[in-house]
């Protein structure tokens, strides 16, 4: 009888996980082109929080990584990342540091196997930018992770358009 609870209870908690486990997230982000007489290509974080605030995981980070000691002294101008996870984060790391983009869309992939230690439920994905001579700006688009779903929401000046796609 003791196997058999085990066994149920091992195959519900698989249940639960699945979807989760079997999800990858999919992340466009609108950088757009400003009409500015010194155009400088913004720095972009881009992480998991919990509806809290509080910093589940960072997912990228654009910066000037050719000049590793120049670029990294302004990443604190990405003043929410910074304080909620940025300083703590060893860079460059891995799968998470590139350069910055130039303007247009672009996709930010994450395979479920790297986010195979969270939790379904309910997220906000922050897209965070800020550029040398302009602007601060941060957009925040809620998801739940765990079932396919799309969200989006839209910046105002140094974002556009920011997609999450949960797919399975």
């Amino acid at each position: 009888m003791r196997n058999l609870t085990l066994a149920v209870t091992a195959a519900a908690t698989s249940v639960l996980a699945g979807p989760a486990l079997a999800a990858d997230l999919n992340v466009s982000i609108e950088i757009p082109r400003l009409s500015v007489a010194a155009y400088h290509r913004p720095y972009v974080a881009v992480w998991i929080e919990r509806p809290d605030n509080t910093a589940v995981r960072t997912l990228a980070v654009w910066y000037e990584v050719s000049n590793v000691a120049e670029g990294e002294d302004w990443l604190k101008d990405m003043r929410t990342w910074w304080r909620r996870g940025g300083r703590s984060l060893s860079l460059p790391a891995d799968g998470i540091s590139s350069a910055t983009k130039a303007p247009g869309r672009h996709t930010v992939s994450v395979p479920g196997a790297r986010l195979s230690s969270l939790p379904a439920g309910d997220y906000v994905l922050v897209v965070e930018a800020a550029r040398e001579q302009g602007g601060r700006e941060a957009v925040r688009v809620p998801f739940r992770w765990g079932a396919a779903n799309t969200a989006r929401a839209s910046g105002s000046s140094e974002l556009g358009a920011v997609s999450v796609a949960v797919t399975r």
